[in-house]
């Protein structure tokens, strides 16, 4: 019973090997329409199924990514507020708005240097006697 089952799995794992091979695009020279169709088919059905997980995932991420940047607004802004008060309140009202970046332009300066950073002259400070 032992050397049946031994050769039923060999059989199954050769099988599996075909499959495999036929998956990758390799031994199909043997194959029918009906097997390169039906061989198609099933890897539509797979690719449309790892897409669906795919955008599943990058929508739980965007989802994720969202929460946190109005979890970090909400601390700006509170943190904001609490700066504004220690100053006095000397400081501008900031508007949630202002804080949103989403959308609005920011200038940046985007000038390489290259070369060693230029040479500083220092004086001495004497403080007076």
């Amino acid at each position: 019973q032992a050397k049946g089952e031994t050769y039923g799995l060999a059989r199954k794992i050769e099988q599996l090997e075909i499959s495999k091979r036929k998956f990758l695009g390799e031994g199909l020279d043997a194959s029918s329409i009906e097997e390169l169709q039906q061989l198609e088919n099933q890897l539509e059905r797979s690719l449309t199924k790892i897409r669906a997980k795919k955008y599943q995932l990058l929508r739980e991420e965007l989802d994720k990514l969202k929460e946190k940047e109005r979890n970090l607004t909400a601390e700006n802004k509170m943190l904001l507020e609490k700066y504004e008060m220690g100053r006095g309140g000397i400081i501008p009202k900031t508007t949630s708005e202002d804080l949103d970046t989403e959308g609005s332009e920011m200038e940046v300066v985007t000038d390489l240097l290259i070369g060693p950073p230029p040479i500083r002259h220092y004086k001495k400070f004497h403080p007076p006697n």
